[in-house]
């Protein structure tokens, strides 16, 4: 119509001008896949998005389907019906009539896209591995130290000169006390063993501030009075090197002790204890007297020596009468090696000061205690034993 614009369009490119391979773009895309378009480029001109697709090969951008599954294709090819599967069904023959849908086999439908991935061998299950039967490990059972040296008496008229509870004697006071300090220094024994403190439960340390306040004299009582116990036994060993009084005390000979084990590797701890007629008390002297003592307990060896005082044996109590703590450094050595340690106060003599120093240094065990000697005066006024009876 005059007077109205018309769109330009590109220059046409006649059919016979293009290339045998741009002539055959729509019959190869529809081999890729690609929708197909009858070729009636005698009866009309073919389209813009014709030309540009013959132009510029959009086939070539189309992605290929993804071959069937190797179950897929062998399946359809046993039965006889494997085609070719075309993605537009329903492009129109030449002819101009549209080709009817091919029927495909519910066994031969497209499956989801999948990767190579997904069609690699499953890994094979890892070969066992032969693992050598692990023997239980058999418990180590120490073999129970059982003291057997010579059995010595005891002068029980000695015993009570120096104040001392006389086994087989008549109960007194002093029993009493020392059956009250011996309920609390027993179940705390036993109670370190529950929570594996080991041998250190076993040992008991006396010591004092200073000389003079009764620390061998509670040591000796304490002693008498566990071994009275049916199912217990004590080994009371003298740790004042300085000046051991134990065995004059008890009226026992001197011999071979403590400090002789731990200065001689050879020499076997156990050999040095004295056997008493005293059932279930035993007594180990202090041995060799030795400037470098303080030394020789901060080795290694002294716990070997010490472990082997109680080894296999847990009934058994090992009390130590050691050195006043602020006149000897032995006394803070042995500390590092007991589970209980009992400091003795003299009533009438033991200041704030020096208890408090002794204490201090007594900080290697952890469970340190107070016992009051020589108190003569009670608040309630209650003495121990006056309802029964009972003999100072």
């Amino acid at each position: 119509m005059s007077g109205e614009g018309k769109m330009s369009e590109p220059d046409k490119t006649p059919a016979e001008d293009m290339a045998p391979e741009d002539a055959n773009t729509a019959s190869e895309a529809s081999a890729d896949g690609a929708a197909q378009v009858p070729n009636n480029s005698e009866s009309e001109s073919p389209s813009l998005i014709e030309r540009a697709a013959r132009r510029f090969d959009f086939g070539s951008f189309i992605a290929r389907p993804d071959p069937l599954p190797a179950d897929v294709a062998a399946k359809a090819a046993a039965s006889g019906k494997a085609r070719r599967i075309v993605r537009n069904d329903n492009a129109a023959k030449p002819g101009g009539e549209p080709e009817p849908a091919a029927s495909v086999p519910a066994s031969a439908a497209p499956h989801p896209r999948r990767r190579a991935s997904d069609f690699a061998p499953a890994p094979a299950d890892p070969a066992p591995v032969a693992v050598a039967a692990v023997e239980p490990v058999p418990e180590v059972v120490e073999e129970p130290v059982v003291f057997s040296g010579t059995r010595h008496p005891i002068d029980r008229d000695s015993l009570a000169e120096h104040g001392l509870i006389v086994p087989e004697g008549a109960v007194t006071a002093l029993l009493e006390e020392f059956r009250i300090v011996k309920r609390q220094v027993l179940p705390q024994a036993a109670e370190l063993r529950r929570k594996k403190a080991g041998p250190a439960a076993q040992r008991v340390l006396i010591s004092s501030p200073h000389p003079g306040e009764g620390k061998t004299y509670c040591a000796l009582n304490l002693a008498l009075s566990i071994a009275a116990e049916k199912e217990s036994e004590v080994l009371l060993v003298d740790a004042d090197f300085a000046k051991p009084s134990v065995l004059s005390m008890l009226g026992l000979p001197g011999g071979r002790g403590l400090m002789d084990a731990l200065m001689d590797e050879t020499l076997d701890v156990v050999d040095c204890v004295l056997g008493t007629d005293i059932p279930g008390l035993w007594v180990l002297p202090a041995g060799e007297d030795t400037n470098t003592d303080s030394e020789y307990l901060s080795s290694s060896r002294t716990k070997r020596v010490l472990d082997r005082l109680t080894q296999g044996a847990p009934q058994r109590i090992v009390i130590f009468d050691s050195p006043p703590a602020l006149a000897a450094s032995p006394a803070a050595e042995l500390a590092k090696h007991v589970g209980q340690a009992i400091v003795i106060v003299r009533a009438d003599r033991t200041g704030q000061g020096a208890l408090d120093d002794a204490i201090k240094l007594l900080d290697g065990c952890p469970n340190v205690q107070l016992l009051l000697n020589g108190a003569q005066f009670s608040p309630s006024g209650r003495r121990f034993g006056s309802y029964y009876g009972y003999k100072d």
